[in-house]
C-alpha cells in the first residue's frame, strides 16, 4: 500500500501485469516534489542546478514509493550512449556513465531522467529480470535499446517474456530538426525517411522519435507499447528541455521513470 502523500506516477498497461510477479513501475511526473521556480515538483536532476536538498528530498519520495530506502534508487550519468550496467547486490550509489541499466535483484529501483528523451522500462516478469533505458535521437539510434535486452538476456530473461514502454516524450508535432539531421538517418537507412514530415519551414523536418523508438523495440523481438505523451506541451506535468530553450529559461528539471523487483514478493 502506498503511502497517499507520496507522488502517483503514470502506469503501462503491459508493464502494470508485471505487477503480479512483484515488478511495480511508475513513470513519474512533475508533482508531488518540493523544488520551487522553474524546477516546481518533482525535479530528481541532479545535473541541475536546483536546490540539492530539494532534489535529494524529491529523490527519496520516488524511493519511498518503491518501498526502497534514497540509497537503492540506482540512476546512471546519462550521456546519450548505448551503454548498459548491470547493478546487483553490491550497488553502493555509484552514478556510472551510461544510459541504460538492468537488474535482477530485489530491492533495487532502476531510475531513468528524461526531459523529453524517452525513459523506457523493460521487464520479464517470469524470470524476474528488468531494465530501464534513457533514449534520445542518438541512444536510439546507436543502441541502447537493443543493448539493453541483451543484457537483460545475459541475466536470464527470455525475449520472448520480455515486454517494454516508452513513457512521456517529445512528439513529432514538438520535434523540429535541421536538415543535417535527417541526412545523418537517411545515411544510416534509407527507410528512416518515414520518422520526417515536412515542418513548413524550407529545408526542415518534424521528426518522429517516439515510433522510432517503440520500432526498434519490436524489431528486437520484444511486446513495446508506447504511453503516448508528449512533455512538450504538458508544463503542468512535465519538464521539457525543448520548451525550456524556446522560453529562453536558464535550466530545467527532469522527471524520472523508474521500475522494481520487490525484495518480500
Amino acid at each position: 500500500m502506498k503511502d497517499d502523500a507520496l507522488p502517483s506516477p503514470i502506469e503501462s498497461t503491459l508493464l502494470k501485469d508485471a505487477g503480479k510477479a512483484g515488478i511495480q513501475h511508475g513513470y513519474f511526473t512533475r508533482n508531488g516534489g518540493v523544488s520551487k521556480g522553474i524546477y516546481r515538483g518533482l525535479n530528481v536532476g541532479l545535473g541541475s542546478n536546483d536546490d540539492r536538498n530539494d532534489v535529494n528530498e524529491n529523490r527519496r519520495r520516488v524511493a519511498a514509493w518503491f518501498g526502497v530506502p534514497a540509497s537503492k534508487l540506482a540512476t546512471v550519468h546519462q550521456l546519450h550512449s548505448p551503454d548498459v550496467v548491470t547493478v546487483d547486490a553490491a550497488y553502493n550509489g555509484a552514478r556510472p556513465e551510461a544510459d541504460a541499466m538492468v537488474t535482477a535483484t530485489p530491492g533495487i529501483a532502476l531510475g531513468v531522467l528524461a526531459a523529453d528523451c524517452g525513459p523506457i522500462l523493460f521487464a520479464d516478469p517470469e524470470n524476474r529480470v528488468i531494465g530501464a533505458a534513457h533514449a534520445g535521437w542518438k541512444g536510439a539510434l546507436n543502441g541502447v535499446l537493443e543493448n539493453t535486452v541483451e543484457a537483460m538476456l545475459a541475466l536470464g530473461a527470455r525475449r520472448d517474456a520480455i515486454v517494454a514502454c516508452l513513457g512521456p516524450s517529445i512528439s513529432q508535432a514538438n520535434y523540429e530538426v535541421g536538415p543535417e539531421f535527417v541526412e545523418r538517418f537517411i545515411a544510416y537507412d534509407p527507410a528512416y525517411a518515414r520518422y520526417f514530415a515536412p515542418s513548413g519551414r524550407p529545408g526542415h523536418s518534424m521528426f518522429d522519435l517516439k515510433a522510432l523508438t517503440v520500432d526498434r523495440l519490436a524489431a528486437t523481438g520484444i511486446a513495446a507499447e508506447s504511453l503516448d505523451l508528449c512533455t512538450y506541451p504538458d508544463s503542468d506535468r512535465f519538464f521539457s528541455y525543448r520548451r525550456t530553450t524556446h522560453a529562453k529559461e536558464p535550466d530545467y528539471g527532469r522527471q524520472i521513470s523508474a521500475i522494481a523487483i520487490e525484495d518480500t514478493f
